[in-house]
């Protein structure tokens, strides 16, 4: 059976995926100031976090004890959340900030296994989500330096 030719390339999709671009961008445009908000939430964790780490990095003082903290970045799961990260080794804890007004504290795990437990709070949670996230921290501290 002879094959059929390739279709002539390059031929162009642009008014199709413009079109999308700006659907989608429309769409997300009525959440922008939602994100923001979630953006300056996970921004006040990122800069207590990184105080935190900073004071156990030098306590430990021993570079397998290391733990890494990852920049603020879109989720990987929501267009509608931030995140960040710590990851030392195979162990990760992440937090995220969503546009609807709530934080979710995910882990401690071990990359390429199931992600969890998972708690959330409002983002007005206050002392409660500061003593959560105090535990949260040290839990993951403690299982990424288990040998």
């Amino acid at each position: 059976m002879p094959e059929s030719p390739p279709p002539d390339f390059p031929f162009d999709l642009g008014d199709r995926f413009e079109r999308l671009g700006h659907a989608l961008r429309d769409r997300e445009a009525e959440h922008a100031d939602d994100l923001d908000r979630a953006r300056a939430c996970a921004a006040r964790m990122h800069a207590t976090v990184a105080k935190a780490l900073a004071d156990f990095n030098a306590a430990a003082g021993l570079p397998q004890l290391a733990v890494e903290l990852g920049e603020i970045r879109t989720d990987e799961k929501h267009v509608r959340a931030v995140e960040f990260d710590m990851v030392r080794g195979r162990h990760r804890a992440i937090v995220t900030a969503k546009s609807r007004g709530e934080v979710t504290l995910v882990g401690p795990f071990q990359r390429g296994k199931t992600e969890g437990p998972c708690k959330s709070f409002p983002f007005g949670a206050g002392p409660e989500l500061q003593a959560e996230l105090a535990d949260f921290l040290e839990q993951f501290l403690e299982a990424a330096a288990n040998p």
